[in-house]
């Protein structure tokens, strides 16, 4: 009996390291790879936004591939989004723009674990020269973002010194033509 069993397990041993080899050789291969995926999650965490003109998101990670936080443009919590302005245009109290947090800053905000030092951001627009300050002064050492939009712009042009000032890389996202459908 006692060969029996040593034989079986034998056995055992053989199939489970088959059916590993056959696992590891027939793995999928069209699995996102790390960029694709955590800008996939700045663009999720940017549908998040109410604003009718511009979602922005942003996802900040770890060395080893760990999401560390997250966040997308909009008002402050405690000021309602149906009280304060959505507008682009007009007096500057009845604009969007003296209220909104940008994404990234959202992002630093709402990470709770301590430091934040040499972490990478992903985000789906360029970082104004606001964020940029929030960015470097975080410790994050790489930003990879996906649009440009404002390029040239003399903010664009104050955060893009500010990086290279602060050794602050900055990453254009590089697009793999792959769409990901999500139905929720």
């Amino acid at each position: 009996m006692d060969t029996l069993f040593r034989v079986w397990e034998t056995q055992e041993t053989v199939s489970s390291v088959q059916n590993k080899e056959k696992t590891v050789a027939g793995k999928r291969q069209d699995y996102i790879n790390w960029d694709e995926y955590f800008m996939g999650v700045a663009h999720l965490s940017g549908m998040r936004s109410k604003d009718p003109n511009t979602q922005v998101g942003a996802c900040i990670v770890s060395k080893d591939n760990k999401i560390l936080s997250m966040g997308y443009n909009g008002f402050p919590v405690g000021c309602s989004d149906e009280e304060f302005p959505w507008e682009r245009e007009g007096e500057d109290l009845e604009t969007k723009y003296p209220y909104v947090t940008h994404s990234e800053l959202n992002a630093i905000l709402n990470y709770r674990g301590g430091s934040l030092e040499d972490t990478t951001l992903y985000v789906s627009l360029f970082p104004c020269n606001e964020c940029a300050k929030a960015i470097i002064q975080a410790g994050i050492k790489r930003v990879i973002y996906d649009s440009d939009k404002y390029n040239n712009t003399p903010m664009n042009r104050a955060a893009k010194r500010m990086f290279t000032a602060a050794g602050v890389e900055y990453i254009p996202y590089s697009r793999s033509g792959r769409s990901i459908l999500i139905q929720v």
